[in-house]
């Protein structure tokens, strides 16, 4: 059965700015994946509002937020240079998820990150900053190889990497950062598949992948057994 959920709008509180969301809470929820987009994208994503929608078909919250402010949108449109800031979109990312962690309706629920592009990279530098609090993470098409090696073997919570069968640099750069990481883990490459996911069917897969995870890690107990492994 679909759990039913309401979206709207919230202020997310995150360090010294104000950033905007759509947060989703189906009932009796398992817990909530926060999303950090790629680069030049935003929390209107056509891909990552149909991802969170799945998501929440499987009694997932799902927290689309935007990590940079309107001004600085503006900005980064005509220079394009704080969509790679990977510390700074981290910062924000922390800042989101400790606002979830202080809100009545969601500090009892595991906190998952589902990141694209540039935001994977990001997620994956928050998680390493917060391995109490989050308890996985997803890339798709992601750039984790961004984080850096500092943070990448510093990651605790289970990490599934999603790349299209046709993305090759991308691949590449996931078989890289997927060496690096010392947490349970797993690269799944969807065939046919390029670096939007904008194949038929390709999407859904990227959405049953990230709801197995969460699923799997967010209502269970950390510790379960590790398990690693490429799949194509």
């Amino acid at each position: 059965m679909e759990s039913q959920s309401e979206e709207r709008l919230v202020r997310v509180a995150a360090g010294p700015v104000i950033l905007e969301g759509n947060l989703t809470l189906p009932e009796q929820a398992c817990g909530i994946v926060l999303f950090a987009h790629g680069s030049g994208s935003s929390r209107h994503s056509p891909r990552n509002r149909h991802v969170a929608r799945l998501l929440n078909e499987g009694r997932l919250a799902t927290l689309l937020v935007d990590l940079l402010t309107w001004e600085e949108e503006a900005v980064d449109r005509r220079t394009a240079h704080l969509r790679f800031d990977i510390d700074l979109l981290a910062e924000r990312l922390i800042g989101a998820t400790d606002w979830l962690t202080e809100q009545p309706e969601t500090s009892n629920l595991r906190v998952g990150y589902f990141g694209a592009s540039t935001g994977a990279a990001a997620a994956l530098v928050a998680a390493a900053i917060r391995p109490q609090v989050v308890g996985a993470v997803v890339s798709r098409g992601g750039r984790p190889d961004l984080a850096g090696s500092e943070a990448l073997v510093r990651v605790q919570a289970p990490t599934l990497l999603i790349v299209g069968g046709n993305d090759e640099p991308v691949i590449a750069l996931n078989r890289t950062a997927y060496v690096q990481l010392r947490c349970e883990k797993r690269l799944v490459i969807v065939p046919g598949a390029t670096h939007l996911f904008e194949e038929p069917g390709t999407l859904d897969e990227v959405a049953r992948l990230a709801r197995c995870w969460f699923e799997r890690h967010l209502s269970q107990p950390p510790n379960e057994p590790r398990t690693t492994g490429i799949t194509r």
